[in-house]
């Protein structure tokens, strides 16, 4: 018995590294503007929902449109932003998904300033395996700043 919880605890720390890195992945990717690559992170028929939007992003051409949109912006006002996601929560399910939760923190630095935090969200994922990768199926980002 002993060393069949050692077993699943070595099988979810492998899972736990794999998320990770995933998200590490498709933050790197989102910082860069590669609409595209970032939209193919998420199943086709994704839903992202976001507490800035009036309703949720669908499907992966809607995610490339707001990433597009995102970096005009962004560089209108001379800004970089940057994610980092930590305190990550991994939960298996039966059918195989896995529902994550984490903090995610968005920083602003400015041209020619210093960074800073400009939002505090927490983060959670329904994510599925596709073709042996993980995809984002469903994302719900709250915001602490926002009721």
């Amino acid at each position: 018995m002993a060393a069949e919880r050692v077993l699943q605890s070595q099988e979810f720390a492998a899972l736990y590294a794999e998320v990770q890195r995933f998200y590490a992945h498709q933050m790197r990717i989102l910082d860069a503007h590669d609409a595209e690559r970032w939209a193919g992170t998420f199943t086709e028929d994704a839903v992202f929902e976001l507490p800035s939007l009036s309703g949720p992003l669908r499907a992966r051409a809607g995610l490339a449109r707001y990433v597009r949109a995102g970096e005009a912006r962004q560089r209108r006002v001379g800004n970089r932003l940057h994610h980092w996601i930590g305190m990550l929560d991994v939960r298996p399910q039966a059918d195989g998904s896995l529902h994550t939760r984490c903090s995610a923190l968005v920083y602003v630095t400015p041209r020619g300033g210093s960074s800073r935090v400009l939002y505090v969200c927490v983060m959670e994922d329904v994510l599925v395996r596709i073709r042996g990768r993980w995809r984002t199926a469903h994302r719900r980002v709250t915001r602490d700043d926002l009721a």
